[in-house]
């Protein structure tokens, strides 16, 4: 299979990966293509897979969009748009309320936390995929996930009191 087959095949789950980095779906797709971009312009190294690779090259470019957007968003005046979400039926808004609640707990996670727990409970990766997509030891990524687990625990349910990593805590 060719390098353009196989980012089709790919595609889909870059794209999930994407939103779960950036909450967005209109962000998610701009990150995707300039990660598919970049993958069709430089290619790959022959000796990584090219999944793995890709998942690398989507977080790096969307660490460095995201530091060019704090800059710019320390030197700019920038009005918030607010749109209301169109809500249709009882389960229509449990569900966009589940939605929000989930993606806002998950902005609230550090950058490392959040692309580990998106790669394992969006993707499907096993630790050990992680740890060689993103090129950190195996127990950093199961450290990283607890500790992105706990705190998504506490920020979704403040009331149940904080959840410690430590028993008795």
């Amino acid at each position: 299979m060719n390098l353009r087959q196989e980012l089709t095949h790919i595609a889909p789950m870059l794209r999930r990966f994407a939103y779960s980095l950036t909450g967005s779906a209109h962000d998610a797709d701009d990150l995707l293509q300039n990660t598919l971009e970049r993958l069709l312009s430089r290619g790959v190294p022959e000796e990584i897979e090219l999944a793995k690779w890709a998942f690398r090259v989507c977080r790096n470019i969307w660490i460095d969009e995201y530091r060019a957007r704090k800059v710019r968003q320390r030197n700019a005046y920038s009005l918030e748009e607010t749109e209301e979400p169109f809500v249709d039926g009882e389960q229509a808004i449990y569900n966009q309320i589940t939605l929000e609640e989930v993606d806002a707990a998950m902005d609230k996670l550090p950058a490392d936390q959040r692309s580990i727990m998106a790669l394992v409970a969006v993707q499907g990766m096993s630790y050990k995929e992680v740890a060689e997509t993103l090129g950190i030891p195996p127990g950093t990524v199961m450290s990283r996930l607890a500790r992105a687990r706990i705190a998504l625990a506490n920020f979704l349910n403040p009331t149940a009191g904080t959840i410690s990593a430590q028993p008795g805590v």
